[in-house]
């Protein structure tokens, strides 16, 4: 038997741990989260991604209890958490420096908070030592932050958040000051620790790929408002702006006048490319202005005409070599780049394809999102 998915936000009857609920937060007259309503729900890992400036980290601080909504409430467990202090909040929170001390060993701590809240010794140690063994830090416990890395120091943080098992952990932006490796590799962890404990994480980042990796849902903003709120898989392919589509991860947009053909598809009549073809549940009139989203790994390339629904020639611009994949820029007719992308599978001691070739690229009519804005 499968186990069953876990998407609260699906099911009718569940009731969310965190709702926004027509939050608006203002600095003079600077509007920094603009009418927000939102649900977020118990053991979820939940990531607010954005460009700066664009009010993650405002509501993050709403949260945390450090800036208070200008109108509208944020409840927790049901209850409006407004005018509660930080300290008195089930909510814990995760800074990008870590804030740990430097004079104090890991284990001293991760033990500082659960000391100022007067745990028995007993109950302490315990608590402390099964932290160090969540996050794999039962090495490190007597060395002081300067003597482990940076990936280390990132897992006391960690681990000193939750010692006080808060309902909510608030991570702002937790991976900032790894090295890539290192990020990919601590992201995994987090998603570990994460299911271990059961805690609801917020995690705040302008990083895609962070954002699509660890969470259950991810929320894109822009300007205080949120564009689209979705699963990974969602925001990736089935995006519902042009703002979004752009945002995450990399896309090829081609906009033209849409005219429906049949059931949900459509010609589209792109200026100086002529009509290609898509098709689409979302429904367009004829004339409307429509913008086609199509990701680089669905577009092919070939020597030759391919026989395919859209097939356009070009020349190859640029190359971009990952190792195990290669992008090709292919300029079209009308100065238009379109990215193509192929898997690298076999070692190759020349290209296929190089600059300034004359191509063809092509893709199926279900291959993008037509999308209206």
């Amino acid at each position: 038997m499968s186990e069953p998915v876990f998407a609260p936000w699906n099911d009718a009857d569940a009731t969310p741990l965190i709702t926004f609920q027509n939050v608006t937060k203002k600095f003079g007259e600077f509007v920094a989260i603009d009418d927000l309503t939102l649900d977020i729900f118990e053991q979820e890992f939940f990531a607010l991604l954005g460009p700066s400036g664009c009010g993650k980290t405002t509501m993050m601080r709403m949260l945390a209890g450090f800036e208070n909504p200008s109108n509208g409430a944020i409840s927790l467990s049901g209850k409006n958490i407004a005018g509660v202090p930080p300290n008195q909040r089930a909510v814990n929170m995760m800074f990008q420096s870590y804030a740990l001390f430097p004079h104090l060993s890991v284990w001293e701590n991760i033990a500082f908070g659960l000391k100022r809240d007067g745990m028995v010794k007993d109950a302490l140690n315990a608590r402390v030592d099964e932290m160090l063994k969540l996050t794999r830090l039962e090495k490190f416990a007597r060395r002081k932050p300067h003597q482990i890395s940076g990936g280390q120091r990132q897992r006391v943080a960690l681990a000193r958040s939750l010692a006080k098992a808060p309902k909510l952990l608030l991570l702002d932006e937790p991976l900032g000051a790894l090295d890539k490796k290192l990020r990919q590799d601590t992201q995994f962890e987090l998603m570990d620790i994460q299911e271990k404990t059961g805690t609801t994480f917020v995690i705040v980042t302008h990083d895609q790929e962070e954002a699509m990796t660890v969470a259950s849902r991810v929320a894109v903003m822009d300007e205080g408002r949120i564009i689209q709120v979705a699963t990974p898989e969602h925001i990736y392919e089935e995006p519902n702006s042009v703002y979004v589509a752009d945002f995450i991860g990399d896309v090829n947009l081609l906009t033209g006048q849409a005219k429906a053909t049949g059931q949900d598809t459509y010609e589209i009549e792109v200026p100086v490319l002529g009509s290609i073809f898509a098709s689409s549940a979302r429904p367009f009139s004829d004339g409307q202005t429509c913008h086609l989203a199509i990701r680089p790994e669905k577009v092919a390339i070939h020597a030759e005409r391919p026989s395919a629904d859209n097939a356009v020639q070009g020349k190859v611009l640029d190359i971009a070599y990952l190792g195990n994949l290669s992008t090709y820029h292919v300029e079209l007719p009308g100065g238009q780049i379109i990215k193509a992308q192929s898997a690298n599978t076999r070692r190759i001691s020349r290209r296929t394809f190089t600059w300034e070739d004359p191509v063809w690229v092509s893709w199926t009519a279900t291959a993008g999102v037509l999308l209206d804005q």
